[in-house]
């Protein structure tokens, strides 16, 4: 056979394998696409089967959790008595909403407006207040209004009226909480004088009638508010706070002590040789320096535990005991302070723990009269804290509570005011902003609320927040703008908030001369008039111009 023949035999057979090769290939890729879309079909399939049948375990699981309602419930009852922020409740209610039956969860922003409506239903539904044993509603109230002014971040200042059953010791064991009280009324101001207060308040007695007394602390605004009243004929008994009068006692007698203030320092010095060694435990807690009194003596208790691990006796050296005396400073040299200020301070906190808890009355006046015994007859602190049960013992009398038990603490205005700051607030603590949200946190969540926060409208809403300044948008507008300062002028001359209450069928802001007290129904603590008012005022929203 020729050469020429051969390599025609051979590319022959090469082209044969080839063409075999080729068709072999094109099937192997014709199959292997077939598979891929088959397998991704039925993978897709799949996934939709899984998610339809985890629908209908949701179902079964929580058959309830369908309406809006239950979800508006859900998460005030998450924010407002779990405490956690309004980010949290999204990302909790989108971690248990598969479970819930949930479609879709609400955003942060949905909350918030939740929580507004709320404050803005719960100023409206104010006639809803039970316990009232009105004579005559909304002319008189058998509630003690607590009022008090905070700051928030910003020129505004913060006014709130809580209502509180004066019955409350009749009714309740233990002191007053946030669950017990209503909010009836707020607003915030760049100032707040005794004059403003008083008008504040006439608007408030218009509609929910005279309350049976004020609680207050020792502010001179609010005591001449509270005087102005009374001479407007629209007056009632005031009640001054037991934790500021105890504070105003030990500042009146220790404040000008000649070791009051190297105590003071040497605790801060000893503070700062503590922290960032091994004797970091013992650091001493932090008191504000604003209302010092107020808390000094949970100061003054630590400087006395501390004295007690240092037993006398000369220290090794380079021993613990060395190091911690090398921490006190002065504080040795305070010895005779402190035993002096816990003689009279203890005392003092041991009447006011049973008149928190019990009330003001005859019975818890005795029961205090042996625990002031530690302190001597002539200090000035046992005389003034005698004077004021006895002026607070008659205002009992007056209102008809000296056997049951008069509410003798603000400290449930105290407690909101710190809730509503640190709660749901951020970073920057806008007074508007916290004042919005204080009547949703006072009373309890109940399923009426989330009814309450669904009828209320975008449009009602828009009516509290259209000219209310705030400072997170001033803050976005301005701060990365050079030359903008000027627009920070003109939105201070925006209008603050102020919710109150309004009666349907009445003028707004009506004074009603005539108002009488109506308390002479304590007396029956099962009286009819125990049944919530057939009257339910609106909410009226006045802008007050900065």
């Amino acid at each position: 056979m020729s050469v020429k023949s051969k390599l025609k035999q051979s590319r022959n057979h090469w082209k044969r394998k080839a063409r075999e090769r080729s068709d072999r290939e094109r099937y192997l890729r014709r199959e292997n696409n077939r598979i891929k879309k088959e397998r991704d079909r039925y993978k897709n399939e799949l996934r939709e089967a899984e998610k339809r049948l985890e629908k209908e375990s949701c179902k079964k699981i929580s058959p309830a959790a369908y309406g809006k309602e239950e979800l508006v419930y859900v998460a005030l009852q998450l924010f407002l008595i779990a405490r956690i922020s309004f980010r949290a409740v999204a990302r909790v209610l989108e971690v248990i909403g598969g479970y819930l039956g949930l479609i879709k969860t609400p955003c942060p922003q949905t909350i918030i407006n939740w929580v507004i409506r709320l404050s803005i239903a719960r100023i409206q539904n104010i006639g809803r207040l039970g316990h009232s044993y009105t004579a005559d509603p909304p002319c008189s109230s058998g509630f003690i209004c607590i009022i008090d002014i905070s700051i928030g971040l910003g020129s505004g200042k913060i006014l709130t009226a809580l209502f509180l059953d004066a019955r409350h010791h009749m009714l309740n064991d233990g002191a007053p909480a946030l669950r017990h009280t209503n909010c009836v009324a707020v607003a915030t101001a760049d100032s707040w004088t005794g004059e403003k207060i008083a008008d504040f308040l006439q608007k408030v007695i218009a509609v929910t009638g005279r309350p049976a007394a004020y609680l207050k602390d020792g502010g001179t605004d609010l005591a001449k508010a509270v005087r102005l009243l009374g001479e407007q004929g629209v007056g009632s008994p005031s009640i001054d706070d037991i934790s500021h009068t105890v504070a105003n006692l030990l500042k009146h007698e220790y404040q000008n002590h000649p070791m009051f203030t190297v105590f003071i320092s040497a605790c801060g010095k000893a503070s700062k040789n503590l922290k960032q060694t091994v004797l970091a435990c013992l650091a001493p807690p932090k008191v504000s320096t604003r209302a010092r009194f107020m808390n000094l003596h949970r100061l003054v208790q630590w400087a006395a535990k501390l004295l007690g691990h240092s037993p006398p006796g000369r220290a090794p050296k380079g021993s613990v005991l060395s190091k911690l005396r090398a921490a006190f400073d002065r504080i040795p040299e305070c010895k005779a302070f402190i035993n002096r200020f816990l003689r009279d301070a203890n005392s003092l906190l041991a009447c006011q723990e049973v008149l928190k808890t019990k009330g003001l009355s005859q019975d818890t006046y005795e029961e205090c009269l042996p625990l002031l015994e530690a302190i001597p007859p002539r200090s000035s602190v046992r005389i003034g804290f005698i004077a004021w049960m006895d002026e607070q013992l008659s205002v009992a009398a007056e209102l008809g509570l000296d056997k049951a038990g008069m509410p003798i603490s603000s400290d449930n205005i105290e407690s909101l005011f710190g809730v509503a700051k640190r709660h749901g607030t951020g970073e920057i603590k806008d007074a508007d902003r916290i004042a919005l949200r204080i009547p949703a946190i006072c009373g309890e969540v109940t399923r009426q609320d989330a009814r309450d926060v669904l009828n209320i409208s975008v449009k009602e809403q828009q009516e509290v927040l259209g000219s209310m300044p705030s400072l997170i948008k001033q803050r976005r507008q301005v701060l990365p703008n050079p030359g903008c300062l000027d627009k920070l002028q003109s939105d201070g001359e925006q209008q603050n908030l102020e919710l109150i209450p309004r009666p349907e069928k009445r003028s707004k802001n009506v004074i009603i001369e005539s108002i009488s007290c109506g308390y002479s129904k304590i007396a029956d603590p099962l009286a009819d008039s125990q049944k919530p008012p057939d009257h339910f005022p609106e909410m009226e929203i006045i802008g007050v111009p900065a």
